[in-house]
């Protein structure tokens, strides 16, 4: 085994023991009742083969999926609770009874307002303005609607938001789906759209079994998929990459794609790309990041993803990064919202 395929095993080892174990390593400490090691290492292991098999199986199973994402969900919660009492617990003598206390004080409002607050979803609303439009035109990005991850019945919310807002396009940047499991009737809400869809890849629909044959039924609810692919739309050159494909060959794609004198519209995935194609892209549309989803994770996402969330421009060029419409994982928002973004193109 090289060490490029062990380093992910041990960084998902060490996410499993300071996650899912750790928080509750201590508790037990605090009610007199601490884990040996043994049990801490055997209890670890247990885990780390459960997400293991989960995630390289592409497996479907609910209570796997429930025990993974909300264990992530609740485990972050706790230890960020936790850190804070340990370095109060070093620097004052405070009974265990009391720090078991001030842990559920804490951690039991933070997953009710976590969980109360990934159900809503804001409308965000952008204005570029731009010489290379031929008319003021407004659309709908969103991202990261991970159906799988969340019930069908998600877009039942998005769905009538997109509808009262009366866009001229709906783009979706990517996630659209995330499970095995998925069936296209699961997206059969989006033909209430009563606009064009544009989608693009993300790293999920990559993840899926059988991921092609689930991406070319798409076209049964009326999206057409930009398959590093342009198209016209109005004036405005829509140009969308695949997310499975390197820094270089999108760079390459979107070179080959975009247009002078065109007001060029670039959908992928990630961020990542902004670097390359800052000083040629007219307004480049990205989610993925999710802002974190679940503070402090914003500090960790923001190492690999600079341009994490929100507007940035440079030059009369713009980045956009959503933080999703919905939530992957465990259904819980703390320190960030789901997004529905509403863009008005303005022409000078």
């Amino acid at each position: 085994m090289s060490l490029k395929s062990i380093i992910p095993l041990f960084i998902l080892l060490i996410f499993v023991y300071v996650v899912f174990i750790f928080p509750f390593e201590i508790l037990a400490r605090w009610l007199g009742h601490p884990g040996t090691p043994l049990e801490l290492i055997t209890s670890t292991l247990i885990i780390f083969f459960i997400c293991l098999f989960y995630f390289r199986t592409k497996n479907s199973n609910k209570i796997i999926k429930f025990i993974i994402y909300e264990g992530v969900g609740v485990g972050s919660i706790s230890l960020f609770v936790i850190i804070p009492i340990l370095f109060f617990e070093i620097l004052f003598s405070i009974p265990n009874n009391i720090m078991i206390i001030i842990f559920f004080i804490f951690q039991l409002p933070l997953l009710f307002y976590g969980h109360w607050n990934a159900r809503k979803i804001k409308i965000k609303n952008l204005e570029i303005q731009s010489n290379t439009i031929d008319e003021n035109l407004s659309f709908i990005f969103i991202s990261d609607v991970h159906i799988g991850s969340n019930s069908p019945k998600r877009l039942d919310k998005i769905v009538p938001l997109v509808n009262q807002l009366k866009p001229k396009f709906l783009l979706i940047g990517g996630d659209l789906i995330d499970s095995s499991s998925f069936k296209i009737n699961d997206l059969f809400s989006l033909k209430k759209i009563k606009c064009p869809i544009y989608f693009v890849t993300g790293n999920h629909e990559y993840y899926i079994q059988n991921f092609q044959k689930h991406l070319d039924k798409f076209q049964e609810c009326n999206i057409q998929i930009l398959n590093n692919e342009a198209v016209s739309y109005h004036g405005i050159n829509l140009i969308g990459i695949n997310d499975n494909l390197s820094i270089n060959e999108k760079k390459n794609i979107y070179g080959n794609l975009s247009k002078n004198n065109k007001f060029n519209l670039l959908a992928v995935h990630q961020p990542s790309l902004w670097k390359t194609v800052k000083n040629e892209v007219d307004l480049m549309l990205s989610g993925h990041t999710h802002n974190g989803q679940i503070f402090p994770f914003n500090f960790l996402v923001k190492i690999q993803f600079p341009e994490i969330y929100g507007l940035y421009q440079e030059n009369n060029k713009s980045l956009y990064v959503s933080s999703g419409v919905s939530t992957w994982g465990p259904k819980i928002r703390i320190g960030s919202q789901n997004e529905l973004v509403q863009i008005n193109l303005i022409k000078k």
